[in-house]
């Protein structure tokens, strides 16, 4: 009886890991829902009870929570409390700014050299289609579109880096400067050839990667990101300048 008990522990340890793996490397995605336990059990090899107990181990870990009627879902255990953090300080200290965007362009240049030579077919494929969203998106000069494809262009170069740190550092960061790039976007969408010089660089990203060429695909990543400083810098002193002006006419009345 205790050995059958055993292996049934190391099973549910097996699908534990296999599930764990899954969330780490971005196949399960925070607020993604598990199939069922049956489905589960079918596509494992392994009874129910067994998929129970890993979903158990798993919601201890935090990594899933379970919605009465509404199955077991992952959470952003692995993200959020870093994010929470992070967001309160870049509120309080904008200057680190600079300093976030020069981690964005070690992570993303990175990112986009890895996914030149590691990307498989599938992860080519997904990242056509989030460029084709995101041309589509700047096309059509919505604001909450645009920064909605944009970022999830950049999350699928760095998903197809296959490397689960930069996967998830990729999406932590870009959560966290959400704000920030609405505010750029929105600067950009004024200025129609800055924004196309923007359209242009998404474009030789995706070739770069495409084409297998990991020098390159740095290369532009580098240059995309060193644009945006630009563009971020300028958006910051027009809204500055707005400010000044809101702080000039109160000060009147």
């Amino acid at each position: 009886m205790n050995q059958l008990i055993r292996n049934k522990e190391r099973i549910s340890d097996k699908v534990v890991k296999v599930i764990e793996v899954q969330i780490l490397e971005g196949s399960l995605k925070p607020g993604d829902q598990l199939p069922s336990e049956r489905d589960l059990a079918v596509d494992m090899g392994v009874s129910r009870p067994t998929i129970r107990e890993a979903i158990k181990t798993l919601v201890t870990k935090g990594l899933l929570h379970t919605r009465h009627g509404g199955g077991t879902i992952v959470t952003d255990q692995l993200d959020s409390s870093f994010a929470d953090s992070w967001q309160e300080m870049l509120f309080k200290h904008p200057n680190i700014q600079d300093d976030i965007l020069d981690f964005r362009d070690m992570l993303e240049g990175q990112a986009a050299y890895l996914a030149a030579t590691r990307a498989t077919d599938a992860d080519l494929h997904n990242l056509e289609q989030a460029y084709i969203a995101v041309n589509k998106a700047y096309a059509n000069g919505e604001l909450i579109e645009m920064v909605g494809a944009d970022v999830k262009f950049h999350q699928a170069v760095a998903e197809a880096s296959h490397n689960v740190l930069i996967g998830h550092l990729s999406a932590i960061l870009l959560k966290l400067i959400n704000n920030h790039v609405t505010r750029n976007l929105k600067y950009l969408n004024a200025r129609p050839k800055d924004r196309m010089h923007l359209e242009a660089q998404h474009l030789d990203i995706w070739s770069a990667i495409k084409n297998r060429s990991p020098e390159k695909a740095l290369e532009v990543s580098r240059e995309h990101i060193k644009y945006v400083k630009k563009s971020m810098k300028a958006s910051a002193e027009e809204h500055e300048r707005f400010q000044s002006a809101i702080r000039r006419r109160g000060g009147v009345k």
